[in-house]
């Protein structure tokens, strides 16, 4: 397809989906403020949270006697309580044409939660507190994605998904760091760092309650009657279905990076320098995905993707085959670059196709179904890894991953058709 003449930007169209997505030649203004905005909140709240999960695993087996099965379970239990909860607030949010006073109130109930974690005496507890807290994830998720891809211009969707991506794993490496420097300082106090990580969580709800403005709705754009009956969902269209797909394959080759920490301490690491296996794979991750959204701004967001599920398969070779500190730190480092050539992506995909009033419930159902398969990912890993050690679980992966390639690039031809 030709460049249009006024040279602002390419125009591919899919066929008979009335789906468009653009590539933004180099001039173009920046992103808009409110993307940066969500980008820090979601930045803080993953200080906070990844203050608590760095240390939460070690913290479930050798404080409080639990199984690696029963990691995984939680885990994967925690994440598809998330994901089973975007999908009625994606599609609240698309049935009141609002998504800010839901996101922030996902916030806010993350938030409240977060004095749990020091408080519970309990692997019930913690199971309850890991529960609630992913409740607010969930309520504050979809409407959060989608009011992103309301403000953002339409060829910077890949950037701006990716900014707020690389700033909210920005937090999920100070995070750790911070959990390994008051580790020391406190002589391995859990308790302690876990009530430090509840200060950064109610930072994140006030700038979300009063520093974003959500854009008035078009006021040609009916709000959805019934965003969740089989019309809605046929509405959604072929093309997001397949996005759908491809974000299920991922994410059965993914499973908790719960694992990571775990093999952290199965190879020897100190229980003060866990919290580093996140620092370098969010620090990985972070540099890498917003180059990896503005560049699918750019190119074929499938290409990208593959490439990705190759980095998650040398993970899985070398936290299965090298068990030292330098097979850790590859490993480590190629499972961040994996997220953040994948994750913003997927969510720029979402965006792409889904139509404009039913947003809220695309990025509901994407993360219903893909938090189900984190759920099978995880308990599969656990089990595994009682049954075979970490060997098998990463080598299992492994297998995971080079199967899922093979359906990414199956699939993934009727999403590059369409592009064409």
């Amino acid at each position: 397809m030709d460049k249009p003449a006024n040279g602002g930007f390419f125009v591919v169209w899919c066929k008979g989906e009335g789906v468009t997505t653009t590539t933004p030649n180099a001039e173009r203004a920046g992103l808009p403020r409110g993307i940066w905005v969500l980008g820090f909140v979601s930045m803080l709240m993953d200080i906070s949270s990844e203050m608590i999960h760095a240390l939460l695993p070690i913290y479930l087996v050798t404080v409080l006697g639990a199984s690696t099965l029963s990691v995984g379970f939680i885990e994967g239990i925690a994440e598809a309580t998330a994901s089973i909860t975007k999908i009625f607030s994606g599609a609240l949010s698309d049935w009141l044409g609002r998504r800010k006073l839901l996101a922030a109130l996902g916030y806010g109930l993350a938030a409240l939660t977060k004095p749990l974690f020091p408080l519970a005496p309990s692997v019930g507890w913690l199971v309850a507190a890991r529960f609630v807290d992913r409740i607010g994830k969930g309520i504050r998720g979809a409407p959060r994605d989608a009011l992103i891809a309301d403000i953002a211009p339409v060829g910077l969707r890949g950037a701006s998904f990716g900014l707020r991506q690389s700033l909210d794993t920005i937090g999920a490496f100070i995070g750790p760091l911070v959990a390994i420097a008051l580790m020391w300082w406190t002589a391995d106090n859990f308790t302690i760092v876990f009530w430090v990580a509840v200060l950064p969580a109610f930072l994140s709800f006030g700038l979300i309650a009063f520093a974003v403005s959500e854009p008035e709705p078009d006021p040609s754009r009916e709000p959805a009657k019934n965003p969740l009956n089989l019309a809605a969902m046929r509405q959604l269209g072929a093309i997001y279905w397949r996005v759908v797909a491809v974000g299920v394959v991922f994410t059965l080759a993914r499973f908790s990076e719960a694992f990571l920490i775990l093999r952290a301490q199965n190879i020897g690491l100190n229980a003060m320098w866990v919290p580093a296996v996140l620092v370098l794979m969010n620090i990985v991750y972070a540099l890498s995905a917003y180059p990896a959204g503005v560049l699918s701004d750019r190119i074929n967001r499938t290409g990208l993707l593959a490439l990705g599920l190759v980095c998650l398969a040398g993970a899985d070779l070398a936290l299965a085959l090298l068990p030292s500190l330098g097979g850790l730190a590859l490993g480590v480092a190629l499972w961040g670059l994996h997220m953040g050539l994948t994750q913003g992506l997927l969510s720029a995909l979402v965006a792409d196709a889904a139509p404009p009033s039913l947003r809220g419930t695309a990025f509901g159902y994407f993360n219903l179904f893909t938090g189900l398969a984190l759920l099978a990912a995880s308990v599969i890993a656990g089990a595994l890894w009682d049954a075979y050690g970490p060997a098998g679980t990463f080598l299992a992966g492994l297998g995971f991953a080079l199967v899922s390639l093979v359906g990414l690039l199956t699939v993934g031809k009727g999403l590059a058709a369409e592009e064409k």
